[in-house]
């Protein structure tokens, strides 16, 4: 694994130090560089494991890595990646404590290393060290609590999968809309006669952004973009079939699926295929000749992506439709959506990129009989037959995408979320039947029939989860997460000290509303509202993970009105234009907007 020092390397690690530790002295950072060694690691191999000896620390001068915290009863869960310049194992070295996470190469890396013994020399030769890395570690702790894993790639290899979509002009057009974010090294073919590793590590040191195109270039070219790239982006013409093979994978780097159709075609059909075939762990899809979609491409690419979460709350989700027509007014790009319960249903009608008019009145023509009318005879698993409510989001579906649509097939990523019934904990839904990934998000413990996906029971997730900010901070290529909340309980008092028998409450519900005594739910209202009560202690933190709240009052709509689409949608426009009118919203808007200027590049 260790590395002999290769040309130049000395100046290299140099301004990498400088960067990273500028408040040391000079005399201390020299001491610092001349206790470092080289150490190269290929793509796949482990840096550490989780219970090792803390006994080196790592700086990353070109490359990345990933941080995994092994689950006793589960898949590890992602921490962080870490590119060029972050500090790796420093707090093991700091504290003399084992190892806490598995550290992986995602591809061929290269790294400088501390061991104990040097680190322990140098403090007592210059303890200014010693107090720039705790300063650095405080720092970095502070900063990952909000932070995606997924941080924004440096390097990417693409790789064009067929012929009838020239690679070289995608680059060229990609890479300037990628200048809107940072400095853009785009390479066709290497420089030069160094080793390519070398290369790319100081394309890396001058620029925000490498893209490597894998084709056309020497021998070996392409395999080096692979091999080198943080992700992979695949690049296919949505006309085509997708490969009877995928293309070879090197190391583990992510596979980022960029599948364009032509101008002016229907939506989207068949991407599972397409995903199942290139073993994509992400997909975009594209219109030839938008420019528009190649700066989306760009702003997930640079983790800033704008994505939107709705919140579950019946019929006060209808407004959720204003503060989308608002959106769309004040020309906010979102890039992807979100949500639970109602607010599934709606996110995933906007991520079919419908105009908010057509959007109210597909909405208008599902809705327009009550979908939790049709009470069951013999209510042995739910109150509700559930059959409308299918029929009106088979029918909204077919209108908007013309076919049984998977989420997949949404021109922009959606998210339903969930609750497993059968393994008792929250799902996050990206992929499968749209309907019946809708009807599992919607579907109220009692009130409507659980759904079955892949042998489980699915239910409603905003008993988990109904203002799921948090999952959308967690998707790739998302930096600015906007929050639509609905439940805004103000507390009632009764005027009476029990609740009365059945037939008290009959008797009291034929009088007219204005005359009655007891203001208690229906059994439909008691039960969803108790639903959303039981993810209330997560709002807290949902709203602190929305970069832009918006809190529409829906005054005087029920959790059951279905009828009053247009006073909740009117509302939730209302309130989300004075939210966008905000000095405050406006700025930190602002770099996410098209007409907002590009960063200086080089």
């Amino acid at each position: 694994m260790q590395q002999p020092q290769p040309v130049d390397g000395d100046a290299r690690l140099s301004t990498l130090i400088a960067e990273r530790f500028g408040e040391l002295p000079a005399p201390a950072r020299q001491l610092l560089l001349e206790h470092l060694h080289w150490v190269a690691l290929p793509a796949g191999a482990p840096l550490m494991r989780a219970g090792e000896p803390g006994d080196a620390m790592y700086l990353v001068v070109s490359g990345r890595l990933r941080a995994d915290l092994p689950c006793p009863h589960g898949p590890a869960r992602r921490i962080r990646e870490m590119g060029r310049g972050a500090l790796v194992g420093e707090i093991g070295l700091l504290t003399s404590e084992p190892r806490t996470a598995d550290v992986v190469a995602v591809r061929e890396s290269l790294l400088a290393r501390l061991d104990r013994d040097r680190f322990d020399a140098l403090v007592a030769l210059s303890p200014e060290v010693s107090i720039a890395m705790t300063r650095l570690v405080v720092s970095r702790l502070r900063s990952e609590q909000l932070a995606p894993p997924w941080a924004a790639p440096r390097t990417l290899a693409l790789l064009g999968l067929h012929a009838s979509l020239p690679v070289a002009p995608f680059a060229e057009a990609l890479a300037q809309a990628l200048r809107r974010w940072g400095r853009v090294k785009l390479a066709l073919a290497p420089e030069g006669d160094d080793d390519p590793a070398w290369q790319i590590a100081q394309w890396e040191a001058d620029n925000d952004f490498v893209l490597l195109v894998g084709e056309g270039g020497p021998p070996g070219w392409a395999r080096a973009c692979l091999q080198h790239g943080d992700e992979t982006l695949l690049l296919a013409d949505a006309r085509q079939a997708p490969p009877a093979t995928p293309p070879t994978r090197v190391g583990e780097a992510p596979r980022v699926l960029l599948l364009v159709h032509p101008e002016g075609s229907p939506h989207p059909q068949g991407t599972a295929a397409w995903l199942d075939a290139l073993e994509a762990d992400v997909h975009w899809h594209l219109r030839a000749g938008r420019p528009e979609d190649l700066d989306r491409v760009a702003r997930l690419l640079a983790r800033q992506g704008v994505g939107v979460v709705l919140a579950g709350g019946g019929a006060r989700g209808f407004a959720h439709l204003g503060v989308m027509q608002a959106l769309n007014e004040a020309g906010v790009p979102v890039d992807a959506w979100g949500g639970a319960s109602m607010g599934a249903l709606m996110a995933t009608l906007a991520a079919t990129q419908t105009s908010p008019e057509r959007l109210v009145a597909v909405a208008r023509r599902a809705f327009r009989r009550n979908p939790t009318g049709d009470f069951s005879l013999l209510p042995l698993v739910s109150l509700i037959k559930g059959q409308r409510l299918r029929r009106a989001l088979r029918a909204a579906v077919h209108e908007l995408c013309g076919h049984d649509a998977q989420l997949e097939d949404l021109w922009r990523p959606a998210f339903c979320v969930a609750t497993n019934y059968s393994s008792a904990r929250e799902a996050v839904l990206h992929r499968g039947d749209l309907q019946r990934a809708v009807r599992a998000s919607t579907a109220i413990p009692g009130a409507l029939p659980p759904v079955v996906l892949d042998g489980e029971l699915y239910c409603d997730g905003g008993g988990f989860n109904n203002f799921p900010t948090d999952v959308m901070r967690q998707q790739r290529g998302i930096g600015l997460v906007l929050g639509v909340d609905l439940f805004a309980r103000k507390a009632r008092t009764l005027s009476f000290d029990e609740v009365p028998g059945p037939w008290a409450l009959l008797r009291d519900r034929l009088r007219p509303r204005a005359q009655r005594r007891y203001k208690l739910p229906s059994l439909l209202a008691y039960l969803l509202n108790n639903t959303i009560i039981s993810s209330l202690n997560r709002q807290s933190a949902a709203h602190a993970n929305s970069d832009v709240l918006f809190q529409p009052p829906v005054d005087g709509i029920g959790l059951l009105h279905w009828h009053r689409l247009d006073a909740a949608r009117e509302q939730g426009l209302a309130h989300a234009r004075e939210v966008l009118a905000r000095p405050e919203v406006q700025e930190r808007l602002r770099p996410h907007l098209p007409s907002s200027p590009p960063a200086a590049t080089a």
